[in-house]
Formats: C-alpha cells, sequence, structure tokens
C-alpha cells in the first residue's frame, strides 16, 4: 500500500511516467489494474473508488494507491473522522457527534476508542513531525488528557505541514504519515519524519 494524493488523473500520470516509487524498495511502480471498487463516505458527498493498484518492476511486490482523504478499512473520509475526534476532544459525546455526521453511533465510539488505546503513540508520532515540520515555532499545550494531548498532536503538527507547504489539509497530513493506518489495528510503522 502507498498513500498518494486524491487527483486520479496526477496518479496516473506518475504510474505512467514512473515517479511513484515503491514503499518497499524504492522501485519503480508501474500500473497493475485497480482494487475493488467501493463507496467511501466524505462530508457532503459520497464517491464510488476503485483504488489503482501498482506494481514495482524491482521487488514484484503489489500496492493499493490509497488516497489520503482517507484511512485503511474506513468507509468513512479522514476529514470525517477527524471532525469527530476533535469533537470528542473538546468533550461532545459519541452519541451526539454520531448524531451530528449522520453516522452509526457504533463506529463513531469505535474511532475514538482506537484513539484512547493508542492516545500516547499518536501523541509521540504527532509531536515528532511538529518537531521536523516547525522546531522554532511549534506549540502543544496540554490538555489534561492523553486523549486530548494525542488530538493537539496532530493538529499542530497538521497546521505546521499545511503552513509549510507540505500538506493542504491537517487530516490528509494525518493520513499520509500513518501510511492511512491512523484507526488500523496493526503495528506496521508509520512514516518518520
Amino acid at each position: 500500500m502507498k498513500i498518494v494524493g486524491t487527483d486520479a488523473a496526477d496518479v496516473e500520470v506518475g504510474l505512467v511516467t514512473g515517479k511513484l516509487n515503491c514503499p518497499d524498495c524504492g522501485g519503480t511502480l508501474r500500473p497493475w489494474g485497480s482494487a475493488r471498487s467501493r463507496i467511501v463516505r466524505l462530508r457532503h458527498r459520497e464517491e464510488r473508488r476503485a483504488p489503482r493498484r501498482s506494481r514495482c518492476r524491482s521487488c514484484k511486490a503489489t500496492h493499493v494507491l490509497v488516497p489520503n482523504d482517507v484511512l485503511v478499512r474506513r468507509r468513512d473520509g479522514v476529514e470525517v473522522i477527524g471532525d469527530a475526534l476533535t469533537a470528542a476532544a473538546t468533550g461532545n459525546g459519541f452519541r451526539t457527534i454520531a448524531r451530528r455526521l449522520g453516522r452509526p453511533p457504533e463506529t463513531v465510539r469505535g474511532w475514538i476508542r482506537h484513539v484512547r488505546l493508542h492516545a500516547e503513540r499518536v501523541r509521540v508520532h504527532f509531536t515528532g513531525w511538529a518537531v521536523a515540520l516547525d522546531a522554532d515555532a511549534f506549540e502543544i499545550p496540554p490538555t489534561g488528557s492523553s486523549f486530548g494531548d494525542a488530538l493537539g498532536a496532530i493538529a499542530t503538527a497538521g497546521r505546521a505541514a499545511v503552513l509549510g507547504g507540505a500538506a493542504t489539509d491537517p487530516w490528509r497530513f494525518a493520513s499520509a504519515v500513518t501510511v492511512g493506518r491512523l484507526l488500523a489495528n496493526t503495528t506496521s510503522p508509520w512514516a518518520s519524519p
């Protein structure tokens, strides 16, 4: 799996011209069909998507090219999930958040539980990114909870990425630097700063 931008035409050009590299060996990725089609629920619309697949010329591994506006194995876009997590950090309950977003309460509760369970890992990872992107100006004020501190670190790193031109949106940045696995039940390494 490789995280890419959301512009399908740019991704295709990158594949055809050999500008996308294998996340395993660094070799050149080439077109290799598409993954299974699915519906993605974004903030204001739903889209049917079939993510592009690629194959490395060097190691022969295949990779699904996942757009940075989603997380792996999640039906909702990362901005919707980010809205829910932000609302939870400010004291809203999962049922209220679910009602406001039009999502099942169990789904929203699962997102919040996952980040609470892994809050320290999230905080440390995004604090590292915040320092790497803007060591002089970053500040993550403590919130009094590990969940709030984790969300504060995501916000600070995302803001630094946007201001530095490394990203267009803080939550898409979060997807990219966790390799789409912010909410995945895995110990797979996230991208280092």
